[in-house]
C-alpha cells in the first residue's frame, strides 16, 4: 500500500521502511541475469527463388450432360457423388412415344420400298416391250421418272427412320467420360429437354491444372526458364496451409495481359491419382526458380515489422541488442531473405524478442537450424 494511503499514526514507519529497503531493491535490480535469448548465425544459402500467387483449380475433362430430346424423366441409375464409367446408364426418358414414332417411320420406310420394288419391276418389264417395239420412248421414260422418285421417296423414309431411332436412342442418357458425378439436378417424374440445362455434371479428376495470374514483374524469369527448357518447379499449398505432394509444371503462358491485374494468365497441370485435388478450388501456387542463388536468409520468427518496415534484433560480439532495419526478398521454406541491412556471420535474435530492447545485455543460447538447411 503506497505510503500516503497509510493510517497517519504509522505512515513515519512506512516511510523509514521504505528508506531502508530501497538500496536492497536497487541493488537486487543491479543483479538481475539478463534475459536468455535464442539466436542464429547469419551465413548464406543456395536457395532457388520462388513465388507465391492465388489460383483456382479446374479439371480437363468436365460434362454437362443434358436432355437431347423433351420427355418424362424416369429413374437415375447412380448415387450422387459417386463414380461412374464411360458408357454407364445414368438416366433414362419415358421412351414410349419415341418407340411409336420409330415404328411409324419403319411402316413408311417399308411402303416406300415396296413402291420402289414394283416401280422398278415396271421399268423392266418396259424395257422389255421396247425391244419388241411394243412400247414407245414416251412410256419408257414415264416409267424411269416413276423409279427414280421411288427411290427418292425410299431414301427420305430411310432418313426419318434413322432420325426418329436415334430420338429414341437419346432416352437413355450414357456417361461420355468415366469420372464423379454430382448430384442429380432433376428427380424423376419431371418434364425434361433440350431447355432444361444441365442434370447433373461429371467430372475427371485424375489430372488437374491450376490457372493462375503471374504479374509482369515475374513474368519474364517464368517465360525465360520455358524457352530455355529449364524445368519450373510447381507446388500447391491447398487450404489447411499444407503443400500438396505433388509438383506440377506449367505448360502455357497466355498472350494476352488482363489489364485489371497487368497480369498474364499461367497453367500448371498436376497429376491427381489420389483425387485430393477438387474442380474449382482455391489454392497457393509457388513457382520456384530452376537456379539456386547464394543469398543470405534468416528464419522467418526474426523478422519484424512495424509502421517503419522490417527490422531484426542483432546481437553484437559485447551481447548487446541492436535494432537493425533491413530490405527482405523472397521467401520460402520458413526463410527470408535478406538483400540488405545484415552481414554473413551476424547474429540474429530468432527467439525472445519480446524481452528486449536496443542497447540491452543479453545472454544467448544457440539455436540449431532445422535439418536440411
Amino acid at each position: 500500500m503506497p505510503i500516503a494511503f497509510l493510517p497517519a499514526r504509522i505512515r513515519p514507519f512506512g516511510l523509514l521502511l521504505a528508506l531502508l529497503l530501497a538500496p536492497a531493491i536497487a541493488m537486487a535490480q543491479a543483479k538481475a541475469p539478463p534475459p536468455l535469448v535464442g539466436v542464429q548465425t547469419v551465413e548464406r544459402l543456395a536457395l532457388a527463388p520462388q513465388s507465391e500467387y492465388v489460383g483456382r483449380l479446374a479439371v480437363f475433362d468436365k460434362v454437362e450432360l443434358r436432355a437431347r430430346v423433351k420427355g418424362v424423366l424416369g429413374p437415375r441409375h447412380f448415387e450422387d457423388g459417386s463414380k461412374v464409367i464411360e458408357g454407364q446408364l445414368l438416366f433414362t426418358i419415358d421412351p414410349a412415344q419415341f418407340r411409336i414414332a420409330v415404328n411409324q417411320k419403319r411402316a413408311m420406310r417399308d411402303g416406300a420400298q415396296a413402291v420402289l420394288i414394283n416401280a422398278e419391276a415396271q421399268l423392266k418389264r418396259t424395257a422389255d416391250l421396247m425391244r419388241g417395239n411394243n412400247a414407245t420412248q414416251v412410256v419408257y421414260d414415264q416409267r424411269l421418272s416413276e423409279q427414280l422418285q421411288a427411290k427418292a421417296n425410299l431414301d427420305d423414309a430411310e432418313a426419318q427412320l434413322q432420325e426418329a431411332e436415334l430420338q429414341l436412342s437419346w432416352t437413355e442418357i450414357h456417361a461420355p467420360i468415366g469420372g464423379l458425378i454430382g448430384r442429380a439436378l432433376a428427380s424423376p417424374g419431371n418434364i425434361v429437354g433440350p431447355d432444361t440445362g444441365p442434370l447433373a455434371t461429371i467430372v475427371n479428376e485424375r489430372r488437374i491444372r491450376a490457372l493462375f495470374s503471374v504479374p509482369q514483374a515475374d513474368l519474364l524469369s517464368v517465360r525465360r526458364d520455358l524457352r530455355t527448357g529449364a524445368p519450373l518447379a510447381v507446388r500447391l499449398r491447398l487450404a489447411d496451409g499444407q503443400l500438396y505432394p505433388e509438383k506440377g509444371k506449367v505448360d502455357f503462358v497466355d498472350v494476352e495481359v488482363d489489364p485489371t491485374t497487368d497480369g498474364q494468365l499461367a497453367r500448371a497441370v498436376f497429376e491427381n491419382a489420389d483425387e485430393l485435388l477438387t474442380d474449382g478450388q482455391t489454392v497457393r501456387v509457388i513457382v520456384e526458380g530452376s537456379e539456386p542463388e547464394k543469398v543470405l536468409a534468416i528464419p522467418q520468427p526474426a523478422l519484424a515489422i512495424d509502421q517503419t518496415g522490417p527490422y531484426v534484433y542483432v546481437v553484437d560480439s559485447r551481447n548487446v541488442v541492436e535494432q537493425r532495419r533491413i530490405a527482405t526478398g523472397f521467401s520460402r521454406d520458413g526463410l527470408i531473405t535478406v538483400t540488405s541491412g545484415l552481414k554473413d556471420g551476424e547474429a540474429v535474435i530468432v527467439q525472445g524478442q519480446q524481452r528486449v530492447r536496443p542497447g540491452l545485455a543479453v545472454e544467448t543460447r544457440a539455436v540449431p537450424r532445422p535439418a536440411g538447411r
